[in-house]
Parts: C-alpha cells; sequence; structure tokens
C-alpha cells in the first residue's frame, strides 16, 4: 500500500494478515463500543477479522488547546506516539501491557495530526481497584492487603527506576488476569499509558506525583501504615521528605474528590454519558 508523505502506518506481523487491507482512513474511522471519548481522543473496543481489539483514535489538537496546556504548566497530550513509544519501552523491561497491533500517524505539525493505537484486547481482567472495591463490604487481611502491596511497589520500582513516570498512577489502571491470584509476586498489567513521561528522576517531583496518586487510589479500602510500612520496603529508598510530601498530597486529592463541588461535577458527566 502506497501512503502519502505525511502518514506512517504501523501493522504487528502478528496481525498484518488480518489488518493489511485497512488503511489509515480505515482506522481512522472504525466504529465500536465506545469505552472512553474526550474532546479530540475516543477509545473502543470493536472486533475484526474475529479478534477483539481497543482502539484509541486521536483527532487534531490545535494550537488553541497545546498553549493553554503549556501556559497552565501542563505538558499536552498530541496523538498516540507517546504510548506506543511508552509500551514499546515498558516491553523492553519486561512489564506486561497491551500488546500493539498497530498504529498510525499523518502530519508533520503537531497541532495539526491526527493518529491512531490499536491494542490487543488482554482478555478478562480485572484492576486492583475492582478487587479492592470489593473488600468495602468483606474486609481483605493485612496479609492480603500487604501482599497487594509488595506486588504493586515491585512494579512501581521497575517503572519508576527506568524513569518512567505515569501521571495516572491509580488503581484502576494495574490489572491482572481475572484467574490469577493476588500474591505479592503477581506480574501485573499496566494499563492506560497514553501521559507517560520518559527520561525522568526516580526522586523527582514527577514520581512523587506517581506515588501519591497510588496512595490517593488506596485511601477508601482499609489499609494501613503497617501495609505502607511493607510497599516502602520493596519500593525505591526515598527520602522521608518525599513520603511526606506524597502522603500530603494524597490527602488533599482525596478531600478534593469527596468535596461537593467535585461530586457535583462526577454526576453531571454521569448524566452527559447515560443521554
Amino acid at each position: 500500500m502506497t501512503l502519502p508523505a505525511d502518514t506512517q502506518l504501523w501493522l504487528s506481523p502478528a496481525h498484518a494478515q488480518h489488518l493489511d487491507t485497512f488503511s489509515f482512513e480505515d482506522f481512522m474511522a472504525m466504529e465500536g463500543y465506545t469505552v472512553r471519548a474526550a474532546a479530540n481522543r475516543k477509545t473502543m473496543r470493536l472486533t475484526l477479522a474475529g479478534q477483539s481489539y481497543f482502539i484509541k483514535q486521536h483527532g487534531v489538537t490545535g494550537w488553541r488547546e497545546i498553549v493553554k496546556n503549556w501556559l497552565t504548566f501542563k505538558r499536552p497530550i498530541i496523538g498516540a506516539m507517546t504510548e506506543v513509544r511508552a509500551i514499546q519501552t515498558l516491553e523492553n523491561i519486561g512489564i506486561a501491557t497491551t500488546p500493539i497491533a498497530a498504529y498510525g500517524i499523518q502530519g508533520h505539525c503537531a497541532a495539526s495530526q491526527r493518529s491512531f493505537l490499536l491494542t490487543e484486547d488482554l482478555g478478562d481482567i480485572h484492576s486492583l481497584e475492582d478487587i479492592c472495591k470489593s473488600w468495602q463490604s468483606q474486609p481483605a487481611t493485612a496479609e492480603t492487603r500487604q501482599a497487594m502491596l509488595i506486588a504493586v511497589a515491585k512494579l512501581a520500582k521497575q517503572f519508576h527506576a527506568a524513569g518512567l513516570c505515569h501521571r495516572d498512577f491509580y488503581l484502576c489502571h494495574i490489572a491482572l488476569q481475572k484467574t490469577e491470584i493476588l500474591t505479592a509476586g503477581t506480574a501485573f498489567y499496566l494499563l492506560d499509558l497514553h501521559r507517560v513521561l520518559q527520561s525522568v528522576s526516580p526522586h523527582g517531583a514527577a514520581v512523587r506525583k506517581d506515588i501519591a496518586g497510588l496512595i490517593f487510589s488506596c485511601m477508601d479500602f482499609g489499609f494501613t501504615q503497617t501495609d505502607w510500612q511493607a510497599f516502602k520496603a520493596h519500593y525505591l529508598p526515598q527520602t522521608d521528605d518525599f513520603w511526606t510530601q506524597a502522603f500530603n498530597r494524597a490527602q488533599r486529592l482525596h478531600a478534593k474528590f469527596h468535596s461537593p463541588k467535585q461530586q457535583q461535577k462526577f454526576k453531571q458527566q454521569r448524566d452527559a454519558t447515560d443521554l
């Protein structure tokens, strides 16, 4: 297939025989069950040639959105390639994630690029958030809580030691097969990598925010200071100030999340989705 000069299209050899008839525009036009939708980004589950996939389609970002992000000290999310590179890096360091089936990008200018990422469906998985929510009615033992945090600490250590920062490092993005028993040695899938930063300090502010996000996402599930000591023992060495700031940030995130204003915002978003 001859591609326009400003278009790249890559197919995994394992999936090429099912996908080689599709053009870049075909991938960008695909429809399926919508999992998540943002202003210029849509994630869907779909079936191609009898196989289940997830596709993320990124539309044009525009200079206005890019400038707005930089002015508020946020790195803008431009296209699928951040996630493509993150998946490739995770594969290189031995962390499981969603394997790439195909990706494509069109346009040389960041503001006008369009792109997509097609990944394999991992099948019958559940997240650590799903598991922990069940503990609210049937509390876990200290052994179970600590085994989970030890396994997460090992994942976080490997991830952060490689100079990576997730930027959405919550329990909902750490998953395992439903048939797998959760132990201190569980090897998880790390998901939703579209905001990952690379080449960051394992002891810097970006990683501290990752850990604060993780702590925040655990705060309603009965974890104790003793449980977090188990996490620290298997994670990277960090200063006392690192941990103080991480826990303080987690407390602020928790207070904001449960504020009436934020809960009303979540309700409006749910209502809009139900329309």
